[in-house]
This record gives C-alpha cells, sequence and structure tokens, in this order.
C-alpha cells in the first residue's frame, strides 16, 4: 500500500511540476487549435459561398473546400504542438511515411480520384446523359468523385471507377439512343412504297424522337430480298420496349398493306444423267 501510494505521490509531483512550467504554454496550445478549428470551418464557408456564386459543381466545391479546411486545421494543430515543446519532425517523417505506404497501396483509389477531378472539371457528360461504355451503357445517375454510376431499361445500377471513364473510348448519346434494325421486303414489292409505310410508322410513335429525323433505305439486295434499313432515336429508358412495338407494328402495317417479307429462297436444279 505504501509502496503504491509513493508511486501516486511522484505521479502527482511531475503532473504539478508540468503544469507549473507548462501551463501558460498549454493554454496557448488549446488557443492555438481553437482559432485554428474555428478559421478552418470559416475558410470552408467561405470557398462554399465563392464556389455556389460561380455555379461550380457541387462535389468538387465540397472537395476543395474541405480539403482547404483539413490543411489549415492541420497547420495549426502542428504549431500548437511547437507551442508545448514537442518536435514535430518524427510526425512529419512518420506521416510522410504513411502517405508514401498509402499512396503504393491505393493507387488505384488515388487514380480514380483523380480522374473523378478532371471529369467535373472538363464536363464530358452530365446527370441524364445516355453513356455507352465498353460493353455497357445506361444513363448517368450520379457522378461521385471515384465513380460514375449509370442506370440502364432494367432498372440496373452499374457503378463505373472513373479511371475507366477518362482512359477508355466514352459514347454520349445525351437523353437518347439509337435503334439500328433492317426489313426484308420481296423484289417484286415496290421499295418506295415499304419505305414510305415505315416512315408514317415511325412518325406515329410518340416514343421515337422528333429531333433526331429517322432514317429509313435500301441498305443491300440480298439473295431472296431487297433489305430495307432502319435508323431512328428513342430514349434510352424505354429503348427495347419501344424497339418490340416499332418492330410488330411494322410487321402489321406491311401485312394489311399486302407487302410480303420473303423467306429465305435458294433455287435448286437436279441434273439427270445422260442416256
Amino acid at each position: 500500500m505504501d509502496k503504491e501510494l509513493q508511486t501516486l505521490q511522484k505521479f502527482y509531483t511531475i503532473a504539478i511540476e508540468f503544469l507549473t512550467n507548462y501551463s501558460f504554454q498549454l493554454i496557448g496550445a488549446l488557443i492555438i487549435v481553437i482559432i485554428g478549428w474555428f478559421t478552418a470551418k470559416y475558410a470552408y464557408a467561405l470557398l462554399m459561398r465563392l464556389f455556389e456564386s460561380h455555379h461550380f459543381d457541387m462535389t468538387l466545391s465540397k472537395f476543395v473546400a474541405n480539403v482547404v479546411k483539413m490543411l489549415i486545421f492541420a497547420a495549426m494543430i502542428i504549431i500548437a504542438l511547437g507551442k508545448v515543446g514537442i518536435s514535430i519532425a518524427p510526425f512529419v517523417a512518420a506521416i510522410g511515411a504513411v502517405s508514401l505506404t498509402a499512396g503504393l497501396a491505393l493507387q488505384g483509389s488515388v487514380s480514380n480520384y483523380a480522374a473523378g477531378v478532371l471529369l467535373i472539371i472538363s464536363r464530358p457528360f452530365k446527370v441524364g446523359d445516355t453513356l455507352s461504355i465498353g460493353s455497357f451503357y445506361g444513363v448517368v445517375e450520379e457522378i461521385k468523385l471515384s465513380y460514375t454510376i449509370l442506370r440502364n431499361e432494367d432498372e440496373e445500377l452499374i457503378t463505373i471507377p472513373n479511371k475507366k471513364m477518362i482512359g477508355d473510348v466514352l459514347v454520349n448519346s445525351f437523353e437518347f439512343r439509337i435503334v439500328e434494325s433492317s426489313i426484308g421486303v420481296a423484289y417484286e414489292e415496290d421499295p418506295a412504297k415499304a419505305i414510305a409505310l415505315i416512315k408514317e410508322v415511325l412518325s406515329g410513335f410518340k416514343e421515337v424522337s422528333n429531333t433526331h429525323k429517322s432514317v429509313v433505305g435500301i441498305t443491300k439486295f440480298a439473295d431472296s430480298s431487297i433489305e430495307l434499313g432502319l435508323r431512328y432515336w428513342v430514349p434510352t429508358k424505354s429503348y427495347f420496349k419501344t424497339q418490340f412495338e416499332v418492330n410488330l407494328a411494322l410487321y402489321n402495317t406491311l401485312h394489311v398493306n399486302n407487302i410480303s417479307i420473303p423467306y429465305p429462297q435458294r433455287e435448286v436444279r437436279i441434273l439427270g444423267e445422260k442416256v
């Protein structure tokens, strides 16, 4: 018991001596930290107002403002540590080593963030645009600093890392997507009449874009039919639905107007042996 009391007394004496010698430094350091905290918050609010007044992207604005806020507060903490006599050189070296290790381990994530900043600055697309990248397509749902979210017609969310958005071929068709299709009519039919009927069907669909004019014409002369090509634009979120409805309407229209869609045909000749 006496040994424990002596240990406690020794600790108490050291604490009193520390407070006696460093009380003013501790108070000064605390004041510096408090000033740093409020200065960082003020800088954040000031930058956000500045970005909003110039209509900067909200995601990038928050990112830059938060970085500035953390840098200001970290600088004030370093000053406060020096105020109480704590050397910051070992901390700086440790932070450098940790940053290097983290940078090597997270280089993929860092490149995604860097790509996100470039996307927000250059603005090659915006929320609501239709993007095709590789084998994926969809409407841009959200743009984050590290990734972009697309939503397709099946209501599936596709998350694509931003480094893919920068380093790959990107097709932006805005709110529409093009349908490329074809239909064959018999050689004895009038192709001009068939083209006129197809155009009439397309113009009757409200989902088919009037801004992008539909194109219908002869693509090639196949073995069994004249192949008519169709190119028209529909909203991305109803791409397959509209295409299927248009195909049915085309079939019904050609059938009603007695324009035949021929089966594949082959002419076979049987040659008999000479007697």
